[in-house]
């Protein structure tokens, strides 16, 4: 099989000309949680990785301005990764990162949002634990907790939400993905806020299983670009999620959160639409 490397792969950004570093043994991989994307949001001890770091693997949802903290003469190596693009094969990451760390550098694998959330460092982990490597990882601030904080809502509530399902709305080739009815049901007889993942190209299929299960008028929101500068977002009911998506012309990388959390900035929505009607309607 012939894996096609987008033509940013390889691009190594040296930050000065120091020398490279001889080292006397095996290095470490430190799989490090970017979060959403602004840098104010890191861990003090994702700083410290990313600081202490002689060789970083980056994802394509990372921030420059997070990869900017990297120690002058550290190299950055771009192996971006995002649905419905070329992008650089798993396996190929897993190889790179081994062999660096063999050669002895302190790799810091740096990932959009948390590792593991939706980030495949389990399967790096794995990798790296089956080579006998040494790995850590840090935690990030995933997207979807990011996302609602930033329109002031909570995940959970005692009122509206006992829980909360994170999930993608993005299959593997060959898997059936999920079963969006079941979940809907599950959802509303549980409380449940979902956040879904990757799911702008599919809505239409999830907006129609989702209304198997639950009420038409369930709250929605989706933002884009979340904790970013360029961060937008619409609220609607459940039932117009897909012709509010395609209006507001929001893409990818996005964040949907589904559940009765969002009724307060719903209702606020619709009484700012409600009263923008009414001045046009007047003028």
């Amino acid at each position: 099989m012939t894996h096609h490397i987008p033509p940013h792969f390889g691009q190594v950004i040296h930050h000065n000309d120091a020398p490279p570093r001889h080292a006397t043994g095996p290095g470490h991989c430190t799989l490090v949680g970017a979060g959403p994307g602004d840098p104010e949001l890191l861990t003090v001890k994702a700083v410290k990785a990313i600081q202490a770091a002689t060789l970083l693997l980056v994802d394509d949802l990372v921030s420059e301005a997070v990869v900017a903290l990297a120690t002058p003469g550290a190299r950055v190596i771009h192996v971006g990764k995002r649905g419905g693009c070329k992008s650089t094969p798993q396996a190929f990451i897993e190889k790179l990162i081994v062999m660096a760390v063999r050669e002895g550098e302190n790799v810091v694998r740096l990932k959009g949002g948390d590792p593991f959330v939706f980030g495949r460092g389990g399967e790096e982990v794995a990798h790296l634990q089956a080579a006998g490597l040494s790995v850590s990882v840090v935690n990030g601030i995933t997207a979807g907790l990011a996302a609602v904080t930033s329109l002031g809502v909570p995940l959970t509530h005692r009122e509206h939400a006992h829980g909360v399902v994170f999930i993608t709305g993005h299959a593997k080739p060959g898997d059936s993905g999920t079963n969006w009815r079941a979940l809907a049901n599950t959802a509303h007889l549980a409380k449940l806020t979902l956040v879904i993942y990757m799911g702008v190209r599919g809505v239409t299929h999830i907006q129609t299983e989702l209304l198997q299960g639950l009420p038409a008028s369930t709250p929605v929101a989706i933002i884009q670009n979340v904790s970013l500068a360029t961060q937008r977002h619409a609220v609607c009911a459940l039932v117009d999620m897909g012709a509010t998506i395609a209006r507001a012309q929001l893409g990818s990388p996005s964040v949907i959160v589904v559940g009765d959390v969002l009724e307060g900035l719903l209702a606020v929505e619709m009484s700012q639409n409600s009263h923008n009607a009414r001045h046009w309607a007047h003028q």
